[in-house]
């Protein structure tokens, strides 16, 4: 049998149309579901203004743990679903039910409808990304990873800047209700399931369920696997002390740039958006800078050195010096923190076996991101308590603590050749 995935020697010939079709599909579908995700983060306060809602803004902050709640039940059923069957059909309708889901947020008549939507929809979110990056990662050459790991991931960070920058444009600009924001982000999901539809299935599994067939393997027999299940918490801490830094440096910052108490920067609501905006371009920078120097110098060694970077970055990052530090200081952090984010689609791609890859690195990072989703009330709480510059100090270091010690402690299987892991153990 012909290699599946593997270096040709001829790293940087162009992909082919179905490597790009699978690579551009999973790259729109995480865009899109960050835009969803953080357009609710940004119209929690107009919702409040609607009187039809009749709901304050602590119910209405529910909205987005709910979502993160669904995220691991997405991740769960589409993985599962993804590894019997292939993963073309199952990426479908993951992007058909949180496109409709999105969409219909904008019709909502009420909090209680607009609850169950965010349920489906972080079901859907759940799915998408495990699903994409196994889908893309498959198939895009073993010597390339690094890089479209991190084109891939900055995907995140893409649909964040999309989601101020549509704020600006609706809500500041055009003076437009929350709700038509919403309709935005229908149009790219489309897009991304045209694209899926002509994309291959993927060669990877389709051997991998051959030898499960030769060797009368089972799902059950692979997930029960002992080195598996050793590897999978591993993975779920590895991805919860992830979530803790990245969230731990984005969720309540806008809240400190805004806040006129408790120690915030006391900006304008215009102003703390383009710094958004600004450091969100400093992520992308960063996703794309890292992932491709994996390829270079390893995956763990990558990881440590962006979050290693981003320490002495935290006190220019946390302490209101004047609007310039702070447009430098969150810049910088989301470079490293990011850029520590652009080699996780390959590193746990890569540490996952090939028969169940479409659940493995969806459902550790989705639980990983449950588990940190205590990071945005722990750090309001010590804002209100201690200050802001207090609560990012005391919550964004021992993440990135966290994140380096972790990532020592474990193992990397760099440009591994996917189909040719046995299928009931996990690279070594």
């Amino acid at each position: 049998m012909t290699d599946i995935v593997a270096d040709t020697g001829k790293n940087r010939q162009p992909l082919t149309s179905d490597q790009r079709n699978s690579f551009v599909a999973a790259l729109l579908g995480w865009s899109m579901d960050s835009f969803d995700y953080f357009i609710v983060v940004f119209v929690l306060a107009d919702i409040a203004k609607d009187k039809s809602f009749g709901a304050t803004a602590t119910q209405l902050a529910f909205i987005t743990t709910a979502t993160l709640v669904m995220r691991p039940v997405g991740a769960l059923i589409f993985g599962l679903w993804a590894d019997r069957v292939g993963r073309r059909l199952p990426l479908m309708v993951d992007v058909v039910l949180y496109s409709v889901a999105g969409l219909l947020c904008a019709f909502a008549p009420n909090f209680t409808v607009l609850l169950i939507l965010r349920f489906v929809y972080g079901i859907g979110m759940g799915g998408e990304w495990g699903l994409g990056a196994a889908l893309a990662m498959e198939k895009i050459p073993g010597a390339r990873r690094g890089f479209f790991s991190g084109l891939l991931q900055v995907g995140y960070s893409c649909g964040y800047l999309l989601a101020a920058l549509a704020y600006l444009l609706f809500h500041s600009a055009l003076g437009l209700e929350w709700r038509w924001i919403f309709v935005l982000s229908v149009f790219p999901a489309l897009i991304s399931l045209l694209i899926r539809s002509r994309v291959k299935e993927s060669e990877v599994w389709v051997a991998s369920r051959e030898r499960m067939r030769v060797t009368r393997t089972s799902l059950k027999d692979v997930l029960l696997d002992g080195k598996v299940i050793r590897r999978f918490g591993y993975l779920i801490l590895l991805m919860t002390a992830f979530n803790w830094m990245s969230h731990g440096t984005q969720d309540v910052y806008p809240s400190f740039l805004k806040a006129t108490e408790h120690g915030g920067a006391g900006l304008a609501a215009s102003t703390s958006t383009w710094i958004a905006v600004i450091y969100n371009i400093g992520a992308i920078i960063g996703g794309l800078s890292f992932g491709a120097l994996s390829e270079r110098f390893g995956r763990r060694r990558t990881i440590v050195l962006a979050a290693v970077l981003a320490l002495p970055i935290v006190p220019i990052f946390a302490f209101d010096h004047g609007t310039g530090f702070l447009v430098l200081g969150s810049f910088l952090m989301q470079v490293m923190v990011q850029g520590a984010w652009g080699v996780i689609p390959a590193h746990l791609t890569e540490m996952s076996p090939d028969s169940i890859r479409g659940f493995y690195p969806g459902v550790t990072y989705q639980l990983g991101n449950l588990l940190a989703a205590l990071n945005l009330p722990i750090q309001q709480s010590l804002a209100e308590s201690h200050g802001y510059s207090f609560a990012l100090l005391w919550t964004v270091v021992p993440g990135l603590v966290a994140v380096i010690v972790l990532t020592s402690l474990g193992k990397e299987a760099k440009g591994i050749r996917f189909g040719e892991t046995a299928v009931t153990t996990a690279p070594r």
